[in-house]
């Protein structure tokens, strides 16, 4: 058997130790260097941003059940819950086009909608007023 036995001594041997010595390099003279030769590596990991794709589904229900004027809320709903589906399995790009439709007929249903109500309550004053 071979015994193999070493000593380290500080680097500053026989002063006191200097204050400004950090640390890590009082371990590494006290310790000594490390033995393995391989530099240090280093991991990077990319994290992808997730672009925010909204879906309208919300906005399609809403407009389905309170102002489906010409069915255009519930084929908007019909494009919402495409776009959501898109998003889910990862393609944006249909996401966003599927988006862009079902946010187009929402503002349209929507239109409709409040112009509906709005002739529905002004036309039959109209005619009330007119027969007094």
């Amino acid at each position: 058997m071979n015994h193999t036995v070493q000593t380290f001594s500080p680097v500053n041997s026989g002063q006191p130790p200097n204050y400004e010595m950090l640390k890590e390099e009082h371990k590494v003279a006290v310790l000594g260097v490390p033995h393995n030769p391989a530099p240090p590596t280093s991991t990077v990991i990319h994290i992808r941003s997730k672009t925010s794709v909204p879906h309208h589904v919300v906005w399609s229900l809403f407009n389905t059940l309170f102002m489906n004027s010409c069915c255009l809320g519930f084929i908007a709903f019909a494009y919402s819950v495409k776009s959501r589906d898109r998003k889910m399995v990862g393609n944006v790009t249909g996401a966003q086009a599927y988006s862009s439709t079902a946010k187009c007929l929402n503002i349209w249903a929507l239109i409709l909608g409040i112009l509906m109500t709005i002739l529905l309550i002004v036309i039959p004053v109209l005619i009330f007023q007119a027969h007094r």
